[in-house]
C-alpha cells in the first residue's frame, strides 16, 4: 500500500500533523476516502522509527508536527522516479503515485505519466511465461487491466494538460488531531 509514500510526498511540501495529513491525502487521492486517521498515525510512527520523518515541533495547541528527514526526501524522489509495478493488485498504488505525485507543485507529471504508460505497455506486450499456468481467460483479464490503465493514464494526461494538477498545502486546519502522549515518569 502506498499510503506511506503518499504521506511522505505530502510532507515534502512542509510539516504537518496526523489529521491534516490524512485530509491532504484524501483531497489528492479521493479513492483513499475511507482511510482511517488511526492508520495515518500508525504509519507516521513506523516512518519515524525508519528515520524517514521526525517530530520535534508542535502546533500552537501542542499537536505533534511531522517533517521529512533527508532520508525521507530521498524516499519521495525514489517513489516518484520508479513507477508502481503494472499489476491489477496495485491499482490503488498506481492511483496514489499518479494523483499524489502530480499534485505536488512543480511536479514533472508528464514524465511520471510517461513512465507509467511505458510500464503498462510493456505489461500488455509481455508474453505469458507458461501457457499452462496462464490460461486464455487470465491472459484476457491481464490485457483488459493493462488497456484500462493505459486509457486512464491517457485521460489523466488530457485532464492535466487542461488544468494544472499541482496543489499547495491547504491552509484549512481540521479541528481535531492526536494529542501528545504524556512523558513517562522519570526514574529519580
Amino acid at each position: 500500500m502506498a499510503v506511506k509514500d503518499g504521506i511522505l510526498a505530502i510532507l515534502s511540501l512542509g510539516p504537518g500533523y496526523g489529521l491534516a495529513l490524512r485530509d491532504e491525502l484524501v483531497i489528492r487521492a479521493p479513492h483513499r476516502a475511507g482511510l482511517n486517521v488511526g492508520q495515518v498515525y500508525s504509519t507516521l510512527d513506523r516512518l519515524g522509527r525508519a528515520g524517514l520523518i521526525s517530530s520535534g515541533t508542535t502546533t500552537d495547541d501542542n499537536l505533534p508536527l511531522y517533517a521529512l528527514t533527508s532520508t525521507g526526501s530521498e524516499a519521495v524522489n525514489q517513489w516518484l522516479d520508479v513507477p508502481t509495478a503494472p499489476d491489477p493488485r496495485t491499482w490503488a498504488d498506481l492511483l496514489d503515485q499518479v494523483l499524489i505525485g502530480a499534485s505536488l507543485p512543480d511536479a514533472d507529471w508528464p514524465t511520471l505519466l510517461d513512465r507509467h504508460e511505458f510500464a503498462w505497455r510493456s505489461f500488455l506486450t509481455t508474453p505469458a511465461e507458461d501457457g499452462a499456468l496462464r490460461s486464455a481467460v487470465t491472459a484476457s483479464a491481464s490485457r483488459l487491466w493493462a488497456e484500462a490503465a493505459l486509457a486512464w493514464l491517457a485521460e489523466t494526461r488530457a485532464a492535466f494538460t487542461v488544468t494544472d494538477p499541482g496543489l499547495p498545502l491547504r491552509g484549512i486546519r481540521p479541528q481535531r488531531g492526536r494529542r501528545p502522549q504524556p512523558a513517562p515518569p522519570s526514574m529519580a
